[in-house]
């Protein structure tokens, strides 16, 4: 087990980086259809969602090179607990129904983050790091 726990901050931040790669993913769907249009999106896309999908891509981008990660990492985890409870939790109770399962996951994911911080690999380390 201690073999483990000596690379929990360096996994911490493989978690950290593949979700806000993740993340950033559906921003960039909203926004420039990259690596396809988001299925089901408005075209035009109304302010809210533009904002959302701005969240996503500058949020997310933060969140890759691990800067500003706790508050960051909070206020994203807002963003996921706002978009489940206006576009998803109206359609039904169960989130693998409503679609919503991936918002609740991004929402926890970002709560932990933003109280257990960045991990190991990240631009928040660094700067910590120099005297």
């Amino acid at each position: 087990m201690e073999r483990l726990a000596v690379w929990a901050p360096r996994v911490l931040s493989l978690l950290r980086i593949v979700a806000a790669l993740l993340f950033m993913e559906h921003g960039l769907m909203k926004l420039f259809h990259f690596p396809a249009p988001q299925p089901g999106a408005p075209d035009p896309l109304p302010p809210l969602l533009i904002a959302a999908a701005w969240l996503e891509i500058v949020g997310g981008g933060l969140l890759v090179l691990g800067l500003f990660t706790r508050p960051v990492a909070f206020i994203l985890s807002g963003q996921m607990a706002v978009a489940y409870f206006l576009a998803h939790g109206s359609q039904g109770f169960w989130p693998a129904l409503n679609g919503g399962d991936a918002a609740i996951l991004f929402c926890f994911l970002f709560l932990y983050l933003a109280f257990q911080g960045p991990g190991e690999w990240s631009l928040d380390a660094q700067v910590r790091k120099r005297p």
